[in-house]
């Protein structure tokens, strides 16, 4: 016989029912861990390029749903979406990007550094205008009080 038996003890031996009840609690957290992983991690999903953006005393312009994202780091690099372009290639690149479906060119939305020359991005925004892309929006981090 087992040492922890019932029989052993000396006791009456009593049935046991099976325990039919499923225990939840390890279920709630690690969802709950998921969620607040998930939660911290998506604002992070949505730039992929870090750039130190200036500030502006504008109003945000309406989503559109048809654009093209056009960054410049720090040290002037272009990024078209995500993906750094060699030098020399940005006006081909330009070339290669579709129409949106009216026809015209997409939205382009420029974000720069804001300790690149001032220079620097403009010859990126006249390469844009020769490519044809003439709706162009400039990316600031917020709204700043005019003194």
């Amino acid at each position: 016989m087992a040492m922890g038996s019932p029989s052993s003890r000396g006791s009456k031996r009593r049935g046991r029912a099976p325990m039919a009840d499923i225990n939840v609690t390890p279920l709630v957290d690690v969802m709950l861990v998921l969620l607040i992983i998930f939660m911290v991690t998506a604002p992070m999903l949505s730039a992929g390029v870090p750039v130190n953006l200036p500030d502006a005393n504008a109003k945000p312009l309406d989503q559109n749903p048809v654009e093209i994202s056009i960054s410049l780091d720090g040290n002037g690099v272009i990024y078209l979406g995500d993906a750094p372009l060699e030098p020399g290639t940005f006006a081909q690149r330009l070339a290669e990007v579709p129409p949106a479906p009216d026809g015209k060119p997409p939205q382009v939305v420029l974000r720069a550094d804001r300790n690149l020359d001032y220079g620097r991005v403009m010859a990126v925004m006249g390469e844009l205008n020769r490519a044809g892309f003439t709706a162009i929006s400039l990316v600031t981090t917020g709204s700043v009080p005019s003194p």
